[in-house]
């Protein structure tokens, strides 16, 4: 079922408000076609959906896979949040087909649309804060008030999502508005960038000043919805002119994140974790073993960092101020790019991602953690365990930017890792158990994904040494 409106098309007055209920309707709704894409800048003909996109305002949509609708099945129900850097992505990119999941897996799977860049998360006066997340909010509403007639059972919903999917999801289990809407979370490749709302103004002031206009919802919502992202879009080109105002942040390809606002978002997720704000919610954590290297490859890095981008890389991105010998220390023979990936995957995705469990644990929640370091053949397997090679895994879907990450013909290899993958999600669901121990303090053990699944300590020791004593806290703003 396609392109079921979950609130009413955010335009005209409803714009940059927080979601509104969708209206009600009689008799039967077509379900056949996805609902449109949110505005957004766009990301590459790789992960571009094949056709024109749908058209109209209706972004608010959800898509259900489902292998019956018999309400007595009472199936459990996985709700996907994508990814896309807060500034991209949508519902309908055939990267995200459930069809293999939601049969292989007996279950229900729900995917759904959400304000990205300026719409979503942009700080904007007059406007609510994360108005993406209170869409999230909205979808996962609307699944508990309906999917009992989908087959589903509004008991045993969970939450997966990948980057910043991950992401909204960790800010999820940190929102008192989402609490008792989930039970359980699989977050893959947690991203460390939420905002002060200091950050965030001056961000935003930025953002509208590409535009000529204030960050207010009078002067933005004047701007055509899908000629707003070219702010966006103009300042990514540039952001590293602000390093001295917005510190690491202007080195990344976004200029969006989550809001710590104190109301939607009161605290950061690792924060909440740590002091039992999720402590019901069962949780699933993880990274890829050489994240930053998918963005080495997209910047046109790949053999071209010497030592000098080495140097400022550890000293910007490392927890310590004598961050870049320690990182030198830890990894003697370590060659220039491959610090200056290193540290960007443990300061953006690799750290988050474990401390998020590690706070979970300490708020006495339960959590389980993995590593996946397969090498996927695609580009003479040059990209390693990159970022995103986690999703055609999970979806078992390996076309679009799939296919870029794992190979367009997946091997003997690479269906054997997806059906692990797949199986270990569905079961997690399912039952509260993805097959490897819950994560703790002592041992560490994780589920590392690799040709050859293993359970073992935790595998990158010496980061999580590095990192050990730093905190994830709301980025702040540098400067005034």
């Amino acid at each position: 079922f396609r392109g079921i409106p979950y609130a009413q098309p955010p335009v005209g007055e409803a714009r940059f408000a927080a979601p509104r209920p969708a209206d009600r309707w009689d008799g039967l709704r077509k379900a056949f076609t996805f609902g449109p894409p949110p505005p957004q800048e766009p990301f590459g003909p790789e992960a571009a959906p094949a056709g024109p996109p749908p058209a109209g305002d209706n972004w608010l949509t959800v898509n259900i896979w489902t292998p019956d609708t018999d309400p007595a099945a009472r199936r459990p129900v996985m709700v996907w949040i994508y990814g896309g850097a807060y500034k991209f992505g949508s519902a309908d990119d055939p990267a995200y087909d459930s069809s293999r999941l939601a049969r292989d897996g007996d279950l229900i799977v729900v995917t759904l649309n959400y304000r990205v860049g300026i719409e979503g998360f942009a700080s904007i006066e007059g406007a609510p804060a994360n108005r993406a997340l209170l869409d999230h909010v909205a979808a996962l509403q609307w699944v508990r008030e309906n999917i009992t007639s989908f087959g589903g059972d509004p008991d045993r919903v969970t939450v997966f999502g990948e980057s910043a999917g991950a992401g909204s999801i960790a800010a999820l289990m940190a929102m008192p508005r989402a609490r008792g809407l989930f039970r359980r979370a699989i977050a893959q490749s947690v991203p460390g960038t939420f905002f002060s709302e200091a950050l965030a103004a001056d961000i935003a002031e930025t953002l509208a000043g590409e535009l000529g206009v204030r960050p207010t919802v009078a002067d933005l919502s004047a701007v055509d919805p899908r000629k707003l992202p070219q702010a966006g879009a103009a300042l990514s080109g540039r952001m590293r002119e602000y390093v001295h105002r917005w510190g690491p942040v202007a080195l990344t390809p976004t200029p969006f994140s989550p809001v710590v606002d104190g109301d939607v978002l009161p605290t950061t997720p690792w924060e909440a974790l740590a002091g039992g704000a999720a402590r019901d919610v069962e949780l699933i954590a993880g990274h890829n073993r050489d994240e930053y290297r998918l963005f080495l490859m997209l910047g046109g890095m790949l053999g071209r960092v010497d030592e000098g981008l080495a140097s400022m890389a550890l000293s910007l991105f490392g927890p310590t101020p004598d961050a870049e010998h320690a990182y030198r220390a830890a990894f003697p023979d370590a060659s220039a790019e491959y610090l200056f990936e290193l540290v960007q995957s443990d300061w953006l995705f690799r750290m988050p991602s474990l401390h998020l469990v590690e706070a979970q644990v300490a708020g006495g929640g339960r959590a389980h953690m993995y590593d996946l370091t397969w090498s996927a053949p695609a580009n003479g397997g040059a990209l390693g365990a990159c970022h995103g090679r986690d999703v055609p895994l999970a979806f078992g879907v390996y076309g679009g930017l799939g296919g870029m990450l794992t190979g367009p013909a997946p091997s003997p290899e690479t269906e054997a890792l997806s059906a692990r993958f797949r199986s270990a999600w569905t079961a997690f669901a399912a039952t509260g158990d993805p097959g490897w121990a819950a994560y703790d303090s002592e041992q560490r053990l994780v589920q590392v994904l690799d040709s050859e699944p293993t359970v073992a300590a935790y595998p990158e020791e010496a980061s999580r040494r590095l990192w050990e004593r730093h905190t994830f806290a709301a980025l702040p703003l540098t400067t005034a």
